[in-house]
């Protein structure tokens, strides 16, 4: 283990020269330039999208509803997590008590689990019930898989005009803002596009505000290309930000108005070699540093932010027992973690979590662990720290006194960034924030950004929506059908006919391996984050609310780290309603409608338990073909889990939307730099079932769609790869 440190100094936002006439301000407040750029270019009736590049804390979402505030527009707006999403209503409701507009702008929050309840409690059918809120709401803050599906039709029966839903809710809302949207992938911009197209051919034009550190420059481009009007706003280019090297440089800039939006960081790069629960072990072994930390530094509090949920459940009651004698606690925020533990996990003095809270959730901490998958993620989780000065507990105001950061990362990174030739990193030097960021894109793990995906999926998207024009109840959309037609294959660099083709080759497959109508494939790419064929039903031992034990979790996941039970369906619901019943508290049930199986989750295993799936003919014809298909008969294997039996009599009747590749997982990865969390798996067929190492790779669902866009560089000639 290699330790370096380095200083970032802090970061002060330029304040606007001007602001609109007629704009309202609370009493002594005052506005950054990115904001009131941002606000001007809503109004410029020359910009149809406007992408807001401000660092992490610097009021992006103040820019977004400013408009808003002034009682003239009504927003949607799009989170990617739910934590975003409700830290994002209190926000928005604090900015309306402050500002007083004169519409008073209601605000409805709107997730699935929400959606179900509300929709339920009132008798109405989803439809709706979207129907209803979006009515009842000036400010609507939901997510981009609802806006989606809405679009998509998914709430509506096929006698229903496609345009029942979006049809007004276009119209009604002015500003569509899409917040952290770096953290999508090229299935999910796609997605946008085409919602973005749809809207802007079949309605007057629309506002699109997107708010992210880091855009993505292949959105930008292909919505210049499709005509839209784009306008970035970009502080960091315009010399808008100061970086001050002393108080005395601080303070004068105070006495300008510049406002602090990031503090003085000592940042600590832990080097750690690859293995396994290396994270883990070090936060064990170098515990009294978070210990004397919380000692040293009276009135502080911590995050720690992993890449692993069974690391977080290990490790919380480890620290909830350490610091349970300095009179301190500690909480969890992860994917698995229920609704009220989430929830009181943001009051804790350490909270320890997952990409559930370094996705927007405004943090009041000053002292900060994390892991990484790659740079974008690591400038996403650093950007939790030295947001605020302090915080309040129990009406009372506590200073921080510093703030400091370890992140934890691989040997070869830390070699690039200070001991490599040409490093740009000096131990216990000092830097400022844009320095540091160009650091870590230049020199840590580059991810593949699938660009391949648009042209080769994006259209199937445009396609459906195409066809739905297309619906008897809507001939008054056959102009805008063709304009829509006609930008999405220049956009997507296809012919939708020929799409047409393959999706209609794609159902008629299905009709002849399953004997019924449908498309698995083509739904898998017009669903917004994919579908889940794995997904199970768990109800959760080790979940204290009992309301919250009832939770979804991908079968890789499980057979990997949880110790399970098996359970009916059956049982499973009955406990369920049970529950809801004895709580008084409505559970939502639609998350289970598809499940492959259900059980109980006993606890977390302190190993990762090793398994693979299993195919009971030949791959190597399904390899060869390079392309995504649609297979049964497939099955895990792993003999130490008795209940194997009674998941594979499951899962072996399931038709999987899938791409299967010659190579082991581990080579995959590497060749075709997948994401950390890319969902690959190993497999073997009859024929090397008792190999060591699965020769085969497999990805499911959306990620069989990625994977297919890069699949040809591993095709090979002989001994030599094809060079493409």
């Amino acid at each position: 283990m290699t330790d370096y440190s380095i200083t970032l100094k802090p970061v002060y936002s330029f304040p606007a020269d001007d602001v609109p006439e007629g704009v309202k301000m609370p009493e002594g407040w005052t506005l950054s330039w990115h904001q009131v750029e941002t606000l001007k270019a809503l109004r410029d009736p020359g910009v149809d999208v406007v992408f807001n590049t401000a660092m992490t804390s610097d009021g992006k979402s103040l820019a977004a509803y400013l408009e808003v505030l002034q009682g003239e527009c009504s927003a949607i707006g799009l989170y990617p997590t739910n934590e975003l999403a409700r830290d994002q209503e209190s926000q928005t409701n604090e900015y309306i008590a402050q500002f007083k507009p004169v519409n008073d702008p209601r605000v409805v929050r709107l997730s699935g689990a929400e959606l179900e309840i509300y929709a339920e409690n009132e008798g109405l059918r989803k439809g709706s019930a979207i129907a209803t809120r979006t009515s009842q709401s000036e400010v609507l803050l939901t997510n981009p898989d609802i806006f989606h599906y809405l679009h998509r039709g998914a709430y509506l029966t096929p006698d229903d005009s496609p345009d029942k839903l979006w049809g007004r809710i276009d119209k009604d809302f002015n500003l569509f803002i899409f917040d952290e949207f770096h953290v999508f992938a090229a299935p999910q911009i796609a997605s946008v596009i085409n919602t973005m197209l749809l809207i802007h051919c079949t309605n007057r034009r629309k506002k699109f505000l997107f708010l992210s550190a880091t855009p993505d420059e292949h959105l930008i481009q292909r919505l210049r290309q499709s005509g839209f009007r784009c306008r970035v706003i970009n502080p960091t280019e315009k010399s808008k930000y100061q970086f001050p090297n002393t108080l005395e440089q601080q303070q004068e800039l105070k006495s300008m108005n510049w406002r602090q939006v990031a503090r003085l960081i000592q940042l600590n790069f832990i080097a750690l070699d690859s293995s396994s629960k290396v994270s883990e072990i070090w936060l064990k072994e170098n515990s009294d540093l978070i210990v004397s930390h919380f000692q040293q530094h009276p009135g502080s509090k911590g995050a720690i932010i992993l890449n692993s949920i069974a690391a977080v459940k290990r490790l919380t009651p480890f620290f909830q027992e350490l610091l349970q004698s300095l009179g301190l606690t500690a909480g969890e925020n992860t994917g698995l973690s229920g609704r009220v533990t989430r929830e009181q996990s943001l009051s804790a003095d350490l909270v320890l979590g997952t990409s559930t809270i370094d996705v927007g959730v405004d943090f009041k901490i000053n002292f900060l662990i994390f892991e990484s998958s790659d740079a974008g993620n690591f400038i996403q989780r650093l950007g939790r720290l030295g947001r605020h000065d302090g915080y309040k507990r129990n009406g009372v105001e506590i200073s921080f006194d510093g703030f400091t950061a370890y992140a934890l990362i691989p040997n070869f990174f830390a070699e690039r960034l200070f001991e490599a030739e040409a490093h740009p990193l000096e131990p216990n030097a000092t830097y400022d924030r844009p320095f540091l960021n160009d650091a870590i894109w230049d020199n840590y793990r580059t991810i593949n950004d699938f660009r391949g995906y648009y042209s080769r999926w994006g259209a199937v998207q445009s396609f459906r929506l195409f066809y739905d024009l297309g619906h008897r109840t809507v001939p008054h959309y056959a102009e805008s059908r063709e304009k829509f037609k006609e930008i999405c294959e220049t956009v997507f660099n296809t012919n939708l006919k020929s799409v047409a083709g393959r999706v209609s080759g794609w159902a008629k497959e299905w009709q002849q391996l399953s004997g019924k109508k449908g498309n698995p494939i083509a739904d898998d790419a017009c669903s917004f984050r994919g579908s889940s064929p794995l997904q199970c039903g768990l109800y959760d031992l080790t979940e204290p609310n009992e309301a919250d034990r009832f939770k979804t979790y991908d079968l890789p996941g499980i057979l990997s780290n949880l110790e399970i039970e098996f359970w009916t369906e059956a049982a499973f619901m009955r406990s369920l309603q049970a529950t809801a019943t004895r709580a008084q508290q409505p559970i939502p049930k639609g998350q289970f409608a598809h499940c492959l199986a259900f059980m109980k989750l006993v606890n977390y295993r302190e190993e990762r338990s090793n398994w693979k799936f299993a195919y009971s003919g030949n791959l190597g014809d399904k390899a060869n073909a390079y392309q995504v298909q649609v297979l049964t008969g497939i099955e895990i294997y792993q003999p130490e889990n008795r209940w194997a039996a009674e998941i594979n009599k499951r899962l072996r009747k399931k038709g999987l939307v899938c791409y299967v590749v010659r190579h082991p997982v581990h080579e995959v990865r590497l060749r075709l730099r997948l994401p950390m969390h890319f969902h690959i798996y190993p497999i073997s067929d009859n024929y090397s079932f008792h190999d060591a190492t699965a020769p085969y790779a497999i990805a499911f669902g959306q990620s069989a769609l990625l994977l297919d866009t890069l699949a040809y560089q591993l095709k090979t000639k002989g001994s030599d790869p094809l060079i493409f």
